[in-house]
Parts: structure tokens; sequence; C-alpha cells
């Protein structure tokens, strides 16, 4: 069993962070209705595309569940939604209130017909505050949080960080959210309850120590490349033939590695009684002087080879890899981040595995996300026990 059986969630909704949250629930046993507008979710259109009504961004959020489609500006449409609310455990939406309300998905809705229901909304900037009612998007709240003034090189312009670190974040403190609430409704010190989280709040609290730089030191801390300007040698360094990451954060990180550098080079063991780099201060002070020696040195060998002598040694290290070398390497392989889920065709398709994992009630990812509308019927006949020429009616008059 996983931890969630038994545990029905509504997922109004869209692109990632809601879905990836709901993805989460639905590989730890929750069963997972999608519910998505005639046509879709526009996620499903998202870059890049692979087939029609199918992206790489919609498969990213959506496996394991199961989907249906209600045209919610449709009367009778939320008197589905509403019914299927009364039958549920968790509702998960990203409306914007205005829109939640015109819906009838708004919290004080739909708590009044299921007190125990644990309805999570999430949002761009919060439920509080002026800019409640702002749309928000990774993009645009990476910059307004301040990470993007925080990513890239010194000397260059602010970067948007490659991956969706807000989306996903929000996704998962969403999750942790919502599993807290379950388990307090399970524990009697609470019935039903609102869940909020946003894209900002989740922005603000991947600042971790830069915020804590600025309230308590009030400094205001820059771009820094791949390092930190704190910790020299810290970041990326140059081979013979591309960059690995090197990390001395300790004096005896810092000696090790001399060690390991003056076995391929003698102009290495000057390096540790060199009093420009005596220690972590002085080293920051001079660290384009230092980054020219290394690179010299590093120029001698290759990625590979550097590498394995680092490990060798201890020296904290890494290649800086490519997506198709991580998601290729053994160890993303052993740790079953790569995993295949049944499609509807019989076949299977590759997907990005669960990030966490219990021994005693294992997470498992179900089947590839479904086409719009796949299991309407299935879902409101044995939700509400429609039959089939009735869930037919309701699509010829628009409701589905």
């Amino acid at each position: 069993m996983g931890a969630l059986d038994g545990i029905k969630v509504l997922d109004l909704s869209r692109v990632i962070a809601g879905p990836y949250c709901c993805q989460m629930m639905a590989d730890n046993g929750a069963d997972v209705i999608k519910v998505e507008a005639p046509g879709g979710d526009m996620n499903r259109g998202f870059p890049t595309v692979i087939a029609p009504g199918l992206s790489t961004n919609f498969l990213s959020a959506n496996r394991g569940k199961r989907g249906i489609t209600l045209n919610l500006k449709s009367p009778e449409a939320q008197r589905i939604m509403h019914a299927l609310v009364g039958k549920v455990d968790v509702v998960v939406q990203s409306f914007l209130p205005k829109t939640a309300a015109a819906l009838g998905a708004d919290y004080q809705t739909l708590a009044a017909l299921n007190p125990r229901i644990i309805y999570a909304s999430i949002s761009g900037y919060g439920a509080k505050g002026a800019l409640k009612d702002k749309p928000g998007y990774d993009t645009m709240v990476t910059a307004f949080a301040g990470i993007m003034s925080l990513t890239g090189e010194p000397d260059g312009p602010p970067a948007r960080p490659g991956v969706i670190a807000v989306d996903m974040a929000t996704a998962m403190l969403t999750y942790s959210g919502i599993v807290s609430a379950l388990f307090a409704r399970a524990e009697g010190r609470a019935g039903g309850q609102r869940v909020d989280a946003s894209l900002l709040e989740s922005a603000v609290a991947l600042l971790s120590f830069r915020g804590l730089n600025y309230l308590q030191l009030g400094s205001v801390d820059q771009r820094e490349g791949a390092g930190y300007n704190a910790i020299t040698p810290y970041g990326a360094y140059r081979c013979a033939d591309g960059d690995i990451l090197i990390g001395a954060a300790t004096q005896a990180n810092w000696r090790t590695l001399c060690g390991a550098l003056a076995a391929q080079s003698s102009a290495a063991e000057s390096l540790i009684e060199d009093p420009r780099y005596a220690d972590n201060q002085a080293r920051c002070v001079n660290a384009d002087a230092l980054r020219t020696e290394l690179e010299a040195i590093l120029a001698g060998a290759t990625m590979e080879q550097w590498l394995d002598r680092l490990e060798a040694a201890g020296v904290p290290s890494a290649p800086i890899n490519t997506v198709d070398r991580v998601l290729d390497h053994p160890q993303v392989r052993a740790n079953d981040m790569v995993i295949p889920a049944p499609t509807t065709d019989g076949g299977s398709m590759d997907m990005l595995g669960i990030p966490f994992n219990m021994s005693a009630t294992p997470g498992k990812a179900g089947n590839a996300p479904p086409t719009p509308g796949q299991h309407t019927v299935e879902v409101l006949g044995e939700m509400l026990g429609m039959s089939e020429a009735e869930v037919e009616k309701l699509a010829e008059d628009g409701v589905l």
C-alpha cells in the first residue's frame, strides 16, 4: 500500500506547481482526478510538444491520474464538480481568487459542501496583500523574489535559472502542507482546512542564507557565477577539455587539493606555502591570481582524469554534466530516477522518478498522463452513479 492509499484528490490546477503536487500524491497511492477544461490543460501545448495535445511539460506533472473534462463555466458542470467535492479528501486549485469564486471553486463554497475537505490554493504572490490577485509565473516570480539578481556571472546580466525551481519548490511545499493537514485531520486536531501556498513565498524561502545575510547584516548579495565570493577555491575551473567543479571549503580541503594537484604538476607544490593563499580570506583576496595558477595546472589533464584524482584524494568535486549525461548516469539509474510509465497502447515511456523513498510504504509511479477526458465516463459513473448515456448527454450539452 502507498502512504496515501484511500485518499481522493480533485486536481483543478494547471501548468506545473499544482499538477506536480498532485502527481506526488498519485505516486504515493492517492486517487487523483484531474479536471481539465474542454480541449485540455493549457500545459499540453507548451514547449516541447511531442504529439498533438501532448508536451513534455504536461508529461512531467500528470502521471498516475484519472482525467475528466468539465466546462466549469457551465452551471451544470459546477454542480458536478461540487458533487465530486463531497466525495474527495483534497482539492488543489490555482485559479485567481475572482476566477475561483466565479467558477464555484472558492474555499467558502467547497468547505460548506464538505467540511472535512483539505483545500489547497496555489497563487503567484500569496493570499494576502496588494498583489494577491496578480497572476504569477515561475520566471516572473524568480525575478521579483531576487533569485535572478543572484544568478549569472558577476560581470554579466541577471540570468534565468536553468530549471523551474520556484514552480517545483511550490509543488513540493504544497504537498507538504496537504500531507500535514491530512495528518492533523487524522489525529483529530482539525477537520478540513485551507492550505495556502504561492510562488512568491516559495521563492523567498529559497533565498535561505542569502536572505539572512540582508536581514542580519544588511548585506545585499550579488551574482557570483558558479562559485562563492566568500570561499576560494570553490567553483568551476577549466581543464584540458572542459570545466569541472572544485570545492575547497576548509583549510583541510585546500591542503588535500594542493596534494592532489602536486601529483600531476610540481608547480602545485608552491601553492601551499604561498602567503597569498595562506587561508581562505587571503585566497578570496587573491582569487584571480589563484584561478590563473590552478587552471594552468588543470590544463595538463582531462576532466575525467582530474575527477578521478580528486575523488581518490577526497577533494569535493563534480563534473558539470549535461542533462543527457545525468539521466544516463548509473548512479541516477540506481536510485530509480528514470522509470517506465505504462501507456494506454500497452507500451511505456521513460519518466523522471519519485524524489523521495519510504521503506514501508514506497511510492509507485502510475500510468502515463491521461488524454483529455479519458476517464470521464469511468469517474462520473463510479463516484456519482451516472450512466454512460447520461455522460454522453452532458457532453452533447457542452457540460464536458
